[in-house]
């Protein structure tokens, strides 16, 4: 199963990222793509900019890496209760081109943050808008306190969450 991973950060160490490529690596014989949001740049979504030069090259990139996957595995960062910009950018322009910018994917929805509410603001707001937008939504996870609840080599380190993220994973497939 080929499966996109991705993290809604343009940080260089986005805890998001890590937690996306860590999760899709625990899907059995899962060929995972670790999509980096900083190869995107895009313009800033305006109507004038649309009519003027179309949809950017790299919107629809993005819409093609979508398609060349099986399944998506997406941890979205949370900036003041929402999407980060530079996602939202991306996935503004995406839908542009196609509304459906999840293109029926099997997806795998979570969060993650510094603090105790683990991104559940943004995991909302994505939980109730990715189904319309294309997303075949089959679990959600939060990660809260990512620093003492993750570690870079052994994974999820709490046994209880380790558990969830597992019963998570395993739907996606």
């Amino acid at each position: 199963m080929k499966i996109l991973s991705l993290g809604g950060s343009t940080s260089s160490q986005s805890i998001n990222r890590q937690l996306a490529r860590y999760a899709a690596g625990l899907v059995a014989d899962g060929e995972v793509t670790d999509l980096d949001l900083r190869e995107f740049e895009l313009p800033l979504f305006s109507v004038d900019e649309e009519e003027a030069n179309g949809v950017p090259q790299g919107a629809k990139d993005f819409l093609a890496l979508i398609d060349q996957h099986d399944a998506i595995v997406v941890s979205l960062a949370e900036h003041n209760g929402s999407y980060t910009a530079a996602f939202k950018n991306l996935y503004d322009w995406a839908s542009r081109e196609r509304y459906e910018v999840w293109g029926g994917k099997p997806m795998l929805l979570m969060a993650t943050s510094p603090g105790g509410r683990g991104g559940a603001g943004v995991l909302a707001a994505a939980e109730a808008t990715f189904p319309r937008m294309g997303a075949d939504l089959r679990a959600t996870f939060s990660l809260p306190g990512f620093g003492d609840n993750f570690d870079s080599e052994a994974g999820v380190a709490d046994e209880v969450l380790k558990a969830k993220l597992d019963e998570a994973v395993s739907r996606l497939g």
